[in-house]
């Protein structure tokens, strides 16, 4: 069956969507003789039914027998991280040669200017390049040490959305940044919304290595500490990469908390980023924790996370406590 909707960008065929649409507006309605409905097969129905409860687009209703839709965000977000998790899933298997290219070459003996297993970059827009796509396929963690003195808004706006996809896909960021970086409001105030997000951050004095490693495996830093404008090596050598990352534990050792530094902020000023506001309300809605993050269409693990930073930032021993904490602020 072919994607003619509109939706078919996201994977839905026309009949999925016309279904999702459907319980879009009827919600709660019962499955039965819905075929009808759609003169098409009872069979073909009842597999987009399953299809679109598998993916979460539609769910349980109030009475046996129903079904409702998501909100079409939820549902779009959804749809989307999935389409994602594809295209990526294609993109690799289209760019293996790239990979097998490397692998002769090295079995000819070539070597890079720099030596084997390590790649010097001079332009800065293919730097920026580079760190992007290691941002954008990382599986498991990013860490960092940017010694910044401040993010200008162009570099926020960005990072935002790199970084946002990163947490929201489970990946673990660790971040130490230059203490001094606190004082510049907007980059604090970024700094915290990541944090929200499930970020880790540190901040600690004077220090001045810049370090990126993705997933443990390639690494990132100035090709000459002193002047950065001489370019960057990317280096995915085993033996360079682990010191590397010992370079990265003693400097995240040595920082603090970003909490710690900003301190809490006053009653009137505590509120939550709109995930943090939706992980509220699932926490009110739901009993397990895997329902609310396939619900909201991020991983188990982030999810968890924004579930503790909610009840931090509300300061509440329990999800009882949050729940009625937020109703007295009318936040749900």
């Amino acid at each position: 069956m072919k994607n003619e909707g509109r939706m078919g960008l996201l994977g839905l065929t026309a009949l999925e969507e016309r279904v999702y649409r459907h319980f879009l507006r009827n919600p709660g309605t019962t499955t039965e003789d819905i075929h009808l409905l759609f003169h098409a097969p009872q069979p073909e129905i009842r597999a987009a039914l399953d299809r679109l409860s598998g993916l979460g687009v539609l769910r349980a209703g109030g009475q046996e027998g129903t079904l409702t839709a998501a909100d079409p965000e939820i549902a779009v977000g959804l749809l989307t991280d999935r389409r994602l998790s594809e295209l990526h899933h294609e993109l690799q298997q289209v760019t293996r040669p790239r990979h097998l290219v490397e692998e002769l070459r090295a079995e000819q003996g070539a070597h890079s200017s720099a030596g084997g297993g390590v790649e010097r970059m001079t332009d800065l827009a293919q730097i920026r390049g580079r760190i992007d796509d290691l941002a954008f396929f990382a599986r498991e963690e990013i860490l960092s040490v940017e010694p910044y003195q401040a993010l200008t808004p162009e570099n926020i706006e960005h990072a935002r959305p790199l970084d946002s996809r990163c947490l929201r896909r489970g990946v673990r960021i660790r971040s130490v940044v230059l203490k001094e970086a606190l004082d510049d409001p907007a980059t604090a105030a970024y700094l915290r919304e990541l944090s929200a997000q499930g970020a880790m951050i540190r901040a600690a004095p004077g220090i001045a290595e810049r370090v990126l490693v993705y997933d443990r495996h390639t690494a990132l830093v100035p090709a000459d500490p002193a002047d950065t404008s001489r370019g960057a090596l990317v280096a995915q050598e085993p033996g360079l990469v682990a010191s590397i990352l010992a370079l990265f534990e003693k400097i995240w050792d040595q920082a603090t908390d970003l909490d710690r530094l900003l301190g809490d902020p006053a009653p009137d000023e505590v509120s939550l980023s709109p995930m943090e506001l939706e992980v509220l309300k699932s926490m009110c809605r739901v009993t397990k924790d895997e329902i609310g993050a396939r619900e909201l269409g991020v991983s188990l693990r982030t999810y968890r996370r924004l579930v503790a930073n909610v009840l931090r930032t509300l300061n509440a021993s329990n999800r009882a406590h949050a729940a009625l904490l937020a109703r007295e602020r009318r936040w749900i």
